[in-house]
């Protein structure tokens, strides 16, 4: 019976030390104007200012049942900057090998439930790009744009550029620095609500919808077409790129930093 009590304490001591295998850690310099990429599947996304000129990144991985040790981190420098991926192994018979490219790539974990929890360091004037499937995504005090998604999870952002974020099932709360658009963008979740700040001098076209939920804006907005709770279109300012808040259950904020 003693033999077997201590077979038992010491596989649970191995197991807890598997469920948390030590940290991953990159750190190289990423030019002004140049972007850092990280794409996870299970796990948060988390930005933060960097002290210095180099992006440091660090990847914490945990798993219940499956060996943290499968999920690799991999680092794909290219001319646009830099991404890294959680890559997980490719499962048996699968018609495509998983892969890590910047904007996407194959990334299929079967039924691999380690989690990857990444902390990145951004330096001033690199823009930050974060998506994952199952967590939530954060960039706090960035001075450059930002790209977050998600699907199951909220995003938060803090920007002095401008941002893009989107998601399925969790608010979006954005403050963003810069008030001019130089494109059409879109913020979109479908169980969530969206918050947006932005500061004076904002001159847009702007569309918002929600189907439970209700539209708020700080901003005077110079209706066309009906005027409904659940819906609204109209022009900021002079006008210019489109600005699109899309929810089904949820409200919609447009605040005045």
């Amino acid at each position: 019976m003693r033999t077997l009590l201590i077979t038992l304490v010491l596989a649970a001591v191995a197991g807890s030390a598997t469920a948390q295998e030590a940290d991953f850690r990159w750190q190289g310099r990423v030019a002004a104007g140049q972007s850092v990429e990280i794409r996870g599947v299970n796990g948060e996304i988390r930005a933060l200012p960097g002290d210095g000129d180099a992006v440091t990144v660090t990847a914490e991985r945990r798993g219940r049942r499956s060996d943290p040790s499968s999920v690799r981190i991999e680092v794909v420098e290219h001319e646009g900057g830099v991404t890294l991926c959680a890559l997980y192994p490719t499962p048996e018979n699968a018609r495509r090998e998983n892969e890590c490219r910047p904007g996407g790539g194959q990334n299929n974990v079967s039924r691999n439930d380690v989690r990857v929890d990444f902390t990145v360091r951004v330096p001033r004037g690199v823009a930050f790009a974060g998506h994952t499937v199952n967590g939530d995504v954060e960039a706090a005090d960035l001075d450059a744009d930002v790209k977050a998604g998600t699907v199951n999870g909220s995003v938060t952002v803090s920007t002095s550029g401008f941002a893009e974020a989107s998601s399925v099932n969790g608010d979006l709360s954005l403050r963003v620095g810069r008030s001019r658009l130089a494109r059409d963008v879109e913020f979109e979740t479908v169980n969530g609500s969206i918050t947006i700040e932005m500061p004076d001098g904002l001159n847009a076209d702007f569309a918002a919808s929600t189907v439970n939920g209700s539209i708020d804006s700080d901003f005077p907005i110079t209706v066309s077409g009906k005027v409904s709770r659940r819906s609204l279109r109209g022009t900021i300012g002079s006008g210019g790129p489109e600005l699109r808040l899309s929810t089904v259950n949820g409200s919609i904020r447009l605040r005045r930093i």
